[in-house]
């Protein structure tokens, strides 16, 4: 879980009234994120887009290799079913 500092969160309603201030602090990085919260719970983070850019190429990445490992474990169980049954085959 990420950790906010106090600085970092401010509630929605803090959003509605100050957006445009609190859009260019993430503008200017000032601050690196905000997290907006609703009724005291984390709703939503603000993040400067390039931030969000980054994480989303790396997420990319992550689920790509991860889709890759289940195709070679696949394939790696395919040929082993296929020599299993290769064994077995009655001449």
């Amino acid at each position: 879980m990420v950790a906010y500092t106090r600085d970092e969160i401010v509630s929605a309603s803090d959003v509605a009234r100050s957006f445009s201030t609190i859009l260019n602090s993430i503008i200017d990085k000032s601050k690196d994120k905000l997290a907006i919260s609703k009724n005291n719970k984390l709703e939503a983070v603000l993040l400067d887009i390039e931030e969000y850019e980054r994480l989303k190429n790396a997420y990319d990445m992550m689920e790509q290799k991860e889709i890759e490992t289940i195709l070679e474990n696949r394939t790696i169980e395919d040929k082993e079913i296929s020599h299993t049954k290769i064994l077995t085959i009655d001449i």
